[in-house]
This record gives structure tokens, C-alpha cells and sequence, in this order.
């Protein structure tokens, strides 16, 4: 593995706070009109409207360095877990459906079992290999990553020739499933969902790790997909978008940006489905049901299809669905969701304390279209979904002494993280795991012409090669609310410093050079500091983060814990776990793992009072709160939890706290 560039430590700084079978300068908001939307919208071409390109730029990964701290570690994992798996055996059903001879047995779980046949996602995890495979490469440029990504690309082309198609596939019955369904023959399965991480791997390969085989590779795929479909009428396409098909015109869109190629952006406005946007343009929530993570990858690619089209329909759906998820339909910790499906929150009770919400593959989407929609417009409120579910989700996710990563994350009190095994699961969220920890660069800092953008407080440094400056951030964030930034130039430069005030702080302070500049009282706003830089310049944020409450509106004695984006966990011990108990195969079995009685410490009182009479432990961000019967409750991040019990939510009985 690469080395990581290693950032001196600071002291800290004094403050003056997502699967269905079937189917303070603030910077000003836009206002999003709802229009209707035309029958017709399937087909956009380039007479349909004027491309418009995002506001912000995201850096390169490569110019972004991490030091140490939780995100590198994490990163660090994922990648010793990607050099251990064995690309061949993800190849396998590849080659048989070419007529080739594998080189290697095939993986279990989801990539193999019959268990699964009736979903057919075998070879979901190739597409995911690749695309965290080209985001270790990009952020580490560490070899072994890019010559496993032509390896691959290679085998690739090898079943392609084979087989005379650019369709390449791992499915059981082969090419079989995907032509029944395109033909719109009743099937079992998700061909399209499972082809779109082929074509999103094939494509971060040729992005990221300037893989010109898997470029070819992919525009074969592509090419393919658009003559396969090409005879279906706009409600035959329509009523194939029915079945799950991930983010096929986010792909498609992306395609056209690669190329120019006419047919590829036709073919995403076709891969948008109506059913799905019509409401949403109208600002209709119709989500009750829906199976959550079947919706997300189409919204991200609604915004794509917009940023390539100019189609103001397409992001009027994308941002009101954000809104709607973000701020009405989420937990705390920015998952969402019962059992993979959306539910009525008039029934919060019902389903908050469920083993199976917050399915992390949701999460991982989400912060994918927060990212698209704040390059777009760059306001503080994605900014805040996308660091809240970034450290209460993401984070959350991975074992950190495993590298595995989790399906749900469920709320049941005293129920227990469960993390996939290394060769034998395969779930979705292992794939969605497998690139989660290698790409934290991708949105720690922005950028447009004259501003820099710093949206995560996370130890790193960034390069901004054409203003001939770097940025470096030391911080103990979260464990300390501030960070600090220093500049190393070549020359001084005018750029405007663009920090953000999250939500969760009452206050903000800049100090340049150790003398206040700013200070702001209104939260959810970026700052900006714009002046002539020059070499060595230092500024620092002091934020606040006080302990605060969160619940639903139809259930405000159900409550979670916060400490400005952090949320705290009981930590309920390891009752009934064995060692390794919690590495476990069957996602669906969730809440039958480990599943007898643990006991729960009760909590009464008025949650407010409780939150505010939390008290400080000895070590950063832990603190502890008097149950019912007066035994105190050991409250900790809940990204820190691991290999234990633990409650999120609490029900909280009436009383005196």
C-alpha cells in the first residue's frame, strides 16, 4: 500500500459547538419551481434544453491527502481487504456465460448461491470491485490497484470477443435473463440494477485510473445496451424501469459526457422513470412503500440527466426528493427506512425500533445525490446531511478491526452491528462498503473560480494546482468543534475562503493569523474570508456542540441523543456475543442473530432536561445519563460502536429527570 503524507497534529483549539425485487456570507438559495411534466419527456435531445454545468468543482482525489484520524484508517482497511480478494473468482460466472473456462471457483453468498437465483444480482460485486478499486488507485496511486482494474478489463474483453456480444454477464441463465426482460417477459430478477455496477466500475476504471481497456470495454457495454433496447416503445421502456434498474441513466448520462454520443443521452432520459419523477416534479411525496434503495440511484440520476440536458424537471425532482428524505423521512443518523422500504412516519413507533432500518446502501446513495445537488447549489444544508450521515452512517458501517461493513443498521435496542463476511455474503451494501472508505476525499473540499470550499472537518491537506496553493487542515474533529488551516503558497492569492457554519452550532468564529475576522450567529451559512493569501497564513473555526435531542414529530417520546452531528449510542456490553458472533452471512436473518432478550436500561424524564444534564466521561465525546433506576448509561459516538450492543433510541418514560 501507498503511504499516506502524514499531517503534524495541533493541539486543540480553545473555544471563545439503502433493495425491492420487483420494482457569515451565507450563500443564497435557489428557488425551485414545480411545473408539470410532459408525457413526451422520455426522449431528450439536444433541441430539449441547454446543458448546465454545476456551479461547483469537486478537487481531483489525487490532489486531496488524508492524515490520520478514523477516515484514513477506515480507507486503510478497505484497502487491505481489496488486495486480498482475488479478482478471478469474481470473473468466474463471466467466463462461463462466454463459453470460457473459469481460472478460478466463484465466490459464495449473493455472487453464487441458488438462494439467489430468484434475484440474479451474481456479479453485482465485479462493477463495486472496480469502482473501489479505481478510487484506492486515484487517491493512493499505489499500482496493484490499476493492474488488477486491466486485469479485469482484460478478462472482460476476452468474454466480449467470446461471445461476440458487448454484453458482458454473470447471471445464471446468462444473456437469457437480460433479453426476457427487455422483451418484457415476467422475470425473476434485477438485470439492469446488477449491469449498472458493471457499467459504474467500468466506468470509474476508465475515469479514475485512466484505464483504457476498461473504456473500450465499456463503450462496447454501452453500445450494446443501446441497440438492445432501442426497438421499445416509450410505455414498453417505461413498464421495463418497473423492475429494479439502479441508476442506468446516471450511467448513460455520464456516457455522454464521455463522448458526445447523442444515443447515450437519449438513452438516459429514457432510463429516467416517469412514474417515479412525475410526482415528484409536482412535489408529491407518494414514497410511503416504495422500496427505498430501488429510488435513490434514479433521483442521482435525475440530477445528471439534468446537468447534461438542462431539463429543469429533472433536478426539480431531484431536490425536492432530498428535501423530503433529508428532512422529513430520515433518523438521526441520516439512514432511513424499514426492511429496504420508505414508511408512512405517522407510524415512526412502528418501525423506529426495527433491525432492519437504515440498510447502508441508502446512505451511500443519499450522499451521492447531496454531493451532486450541492455542487449545483452550494448551501450548507447538504453540506450538513452529507457530514451527519457521513459519520453516523458511513463511518458507522465499517468493523474497524475487520474492514467488513454492515447491511442495516438498525435501531433495536441492545441488538448489535452485523458486518459481512470476506468471502461468503456479497451483499449489496458489501459492494457499496467496498468503495465507501476509499473515496472520503471525493468531498472534503470544492471549488469554483475564485472560492475554495471547505465542507468536512477532516485531517487532510488539498492542492489547488491552478491558483499554485495547498491548504492544509489540522483538526481532532469531532472530538474538539474547531479545525485549523494554514496555506503554503507559491505566491500570494486572492481566493475566497468559503468555511462552513453547520447547523448544529449556534456560533462561528474566524480567526486569521490569530486575530477574529468573523464571527457568525446565524447557522446553516458559509462564511467567506476573501482576501490576498500569502504564504503561511493561518485561519481557524471555532465551532459549539452541545447535546441536543431528535425525534419524529408522531413520536416525541421516542428520542435519540446528539452532540452537534454526532450520534451518542448507548453502549449496552457484549451480552450473549461471542467473539466473531457478529460476523454473519444471511442479511436477511438480521434480528435473528444474536437475537435474545438483552436488557435495556429504562429512561424517564423530560428529554430536553435529560440531554442537558448529560455528563462528560473521560475520554472525548463520551458521557453518561441516569437510567430510571439511577445506574448511569454509558453514551458514546455511535461510529465508535462496534462488537457491542447498543441503543440509539430511546423511549422515554414520563418523570422527573
Amino acid at each position: 500500500m501507498a503511504k499516506e503524507d502524514s499531517l503534524p497534529h495541533i493541539l486543540p483549539c480553545t473555544r471563545p459547538s439503502r433493495r425491492d425485487l420487483l420494482a457569515s456570507v451565507g450563500i443564497a438559495a435557489v428557488t425551485i419551481g414545480l411545473g408539470p411534466l410532459r408525457a413526451d419527456a422520455a426522449v431528450v435531445g439536444p433541441a430539449a434544453a441547454e446543458a448546465k454545468p454545476a456551479r461547483l468543482r469537486p478537487f481531483d482525489m489525487a490532489d486531496v491527502t488524508l492524515a490520520e484520524g478514523p477516515f484514513l484508517h477506515a480507507q486503510r482497511m478497505t484497502e487491505a481487504y481489496l488486495l486480498r480478494l482475488e479478482p478471478d473468482r469474481m470473473l468466474h460466472n463471466f467466463r462461463v456465460n462466454a463459453g470460457l473456462q473459469p481460472k478460478a471457483p466463484v465466490y459464495g453468498g449473493w455472487e453464487s448461491e441458488p438462494t439467489w437465483a430468484d434475484i440474479n444480482c451474481h456479479g453485482h460485486t465485479l462493477g463495486h470491485y472496480l469502482s473501489a478499486c479505481a478510487f484506492a488507485y486515484r487517491s493512493t496511486k499505489d499500482a496493484r490497484f490499476k493492474q488488477r482494474i486491466d486485469y479485469i478489463a482484460g478478462e472482460l474483453a476476452a468474454c466480449q470477443k467470446a461471445s461476440g456480444s458487448g454484453l458482458v454477464c454473470a447471471f445464471p441463465d446468462g444473456p437469457a435473463l437480460v433479453a426476457a426482460h427487455i422483451r418484457g417477459d415476467g422475470i425473476t430478477g434485477v438485470p439492469w440494477y446488477t449491469l449498472h455496477k458493471l457499467y459504474a466500475g467500468l466506468r470509474d476504471a476508465a475515469q479514475l485510473a485512466d484505464s483504457a481497456a476498461s473504456r473500450e470495454v465499456l463503450i462496447r457495454l454501452a453500445d450494446w445496451g443501446v441497440v438492445a433496447t432501442k426497438a421499445l416503445t416509450d410505455a414498453q421502456f417505461e413498464a421495463m424501469l418497473a423492475t429494479e434498474h439502479g441508476g442506468m441513466n446516471e450511467i448513460y448520462a455520464d456516457l455522454y459526457a464521455m463522448t458526445g454520443k447523442e444515443e447515450y443521452r437519449t438513452l438516459a432520459g429514457r432510463f429516467s422513470h416517469k412514474a417515479v419523477m412525475e410526482p415528484l416534479v409536482k412535489g408529491r411525496d407518494l414514497l410511503d412503500g416504495l422500496h427505498a434503495n430501488t429510488q435513490v440511484p434514479k433521483i442521482v440520476g435525475f440530477q445528471r440527466v439534468y446537468e447534461e440536458t438542462g431539463d429543469e424537471r429533472y433536478t426539480q425532482a431531484a431536490a425536492f426528493f432530498f428535501r423530503t428524505v433529508a428532512h422529513t423521512r430520515s433518523f438521526a443518523t441520516g439512514g432511513f427506512g424499514d426492511n429496504e422500504h420508505f414508511f408512512a412516519m405517522a407510524d415512526f413507533d412502528r418501525h423506529v425500533f426495527s433491525a432492519k432500518g437504515s440498510e447502508t446502501c441508502c446512505q451511500y446513495n443519499m450522499l451521492k445525490l447531496a454531493r451532486l445537488l450541492f455542487m449545483q447549489d452550494p448551501q450548507a444544508d447538504y453540506a450538513d446531511y452529507y457530514e451527519r450521515t457521513l459519520y453516523n452512517g458511513i463511518l458507522a458501517s465499517q468493523d474497524p478491526d475487520s474492514g467488513m461493513a454492515t447491511y442495516f443498521q438498525g435501531a433495536r435496542p441492545g441488538y448489535m452491528k452485523l458486518y459481512h463476511t470476506p468471502e461468503d455474503s456479497f451483499w449489496c451494501c458489501t459492494g457499496t462498503g467496498m468503495e465507501n472508505h476509499v473515496k472520503y476525499r471525493d468531498s472534503i473540499y470544492f471549488h469554483d473560480d475564485r472560492s475554495l470550499y471547505v465542507n468536512l472537518f477532516i485531517p487532510s491537506a488539498v492542492v489547488w494546482k491552478e491558483k499554485g496553493a495547498q491548504l492544509v487542515q489540522r483538526t481532532s474533529f469531532p472530538d474538539v468543534p474547531a479545525t485549523s488551516l494554514q496555506w503554503t503558497l507559491r505566491a500570494p492569492a486572492e481566493i475566497a475562503l468559503q468555511l462552513r457554519h453547520p447547523r448544529w452550532s449556534r456560533t462561528a468564529i474566524v480567526l486569521v493569523n490569530g486575530r477574529e475576522v468573523a464571527r457568525s450567529l446565524v447557522p446553516g451559512r458559509y462564511i467567506e474570508v476573501a482576501r490576498r493569501w500569502q504564504d503561511d497564513d493561518r485561519v481557524e473555526l471555532h465551532l459549539e456542540m452541545e447535546a441536543a435531542v431528535a425525534s419524529a414529530p408522531a413520536a416525541p417520546d421516542i428520542v435519540a441523543f446528539t452532540y452537534g452531528p454526532i450520534v451518542l449510542a448507548g453502549a449496552l456490553g457484549r451480552q450473549g456475543l461471542e467473539p466473531g458472533g457478529d460476523i454473519v452471512v444471511n442479511e436477511r436473518k438480521y434480528g435473528e442473530y444474536n437475537g435474545g432478550e438483552v436488557a435495556v436500561p429504562a429512561i424517564a424524564g423530560d428529554p430536553e432536561t435529560l440531554a442537558a444534564q448529560l455528563t462528560p466521561g473521560s475520554a472525548p465525546l463520551e458521557f453518561s445519563m441516569a437510567a430510571e433506576d439511577g445506574t448511569p448509561v454509558r453514551l458514546i459516538p455511535y461510529h465508535r460502536i462496534a462488537h457491542e450492543r447498543y441503543a440509539t433510541y430511546w423511549k422515554v418514560k414520563p418523570g422527573i429527570a
